[in-house]
């Protein structure tokens, strides 16, 4: 096995993971009967607040699992292979601030907020517009294959169908933009060639490579000095 393939599927371990625990929630749920959907988020309200760690876990039917796998295990793959070493702490961020930015600021009435689609609407931002911010043209590679494939979820920030919870993909949208804003600098980053560098910076190196130069040429050439003592005869 090469170690490109073998970096891969260390990559694909963890979306696929965590895309396994959804399903094996969702199998106790129906098997069980369970109320689950008392885990979701509950907008402004004290039994709510567990649902920021508990709603992206719980779906309300097999259809809604499987629209969320898939994007779930691919683009949280794509995170951890080009993003590895900040891919596990940009996932943390995104679901924590979804969660608590819905709990917030979400429709409140009798419904309850489930679901990992915040986080793929997280993952999908985070992934365009970190290309744009480093502009890293391997980056905005990515960018522009996010652009292509996802384009149709950009209806899904609108509250355009009751039952889903659009402020989830909204809010896991602009989650998504700040990491890519406050991760910028760490991560993979643009190579720099000689060429590209800033020409006031190489200036100002060329004129202390000069000024060295001149002290030292000056201290070469610098004539002798004699220093006369006079001595009275005795």
């Amino acid at each position: 096995m090469t170690s490109e393939r073998k970096n891969l599927l260390l990559n694909l371990l963890f979306p696929t993971l965590f895309a396994a625990l959804l399903w094996l929630i969702y199998l106790l749920q129906t098997a069980f009967n369970l109320p689950v959907q008392y885990l979701g988020i509950y907008p402004r309200t004290l039994r709510g607040l567990p649902g920021i760690l508990t709603a992206p876990l719980i779906h309300g039917s097999i259809q809604h699992l499987l629209s969320n796998t898939v994007p779930l295990i691919v683009l949280g793959t794509i995170m951890f292979y080009f993003y590895r070493g900040i891919a596990f702490r940009i996932f943390c961020w995104v679901y924590l601030m979804t969660g608590l930015w819905v709990w917030a600021g979400a429709r409140g009435g009798t419904a309850f907020h489930v679901g990992a689609s915040g986080i793929i609407y997280g993952f999908v931002s985070f992934l365009f517009f970190s290309g744009i911010f480093r502009k890293d043209p391997r980056l905005l590679k990515i960018s522009l294959l996010i652009l292509l494939f996802y384009n149709g979820l950009v209806w899904g920030v609108f509250p355009l169908v009751e039952s889903v919870s659009w402020e989830s993909h909204l809010l896991g949208s602009i989650a998504g933009i700040v990491c890519a804003w406050f991760f910028r600098k760490e991560g993979p980053q643009k190579e720099v060639y000689s060429w590209e560098r800033e020409p006031d910076d190489d200036d100002d190196n060329e004129e202390d490579e000069m000024e060295q130069l001149e002290e030292e040429g000056s201290q070469e050439h610098k004539e002798p000095q004699v220093h006369y003592i006079f001595k009275p005869k005795e």
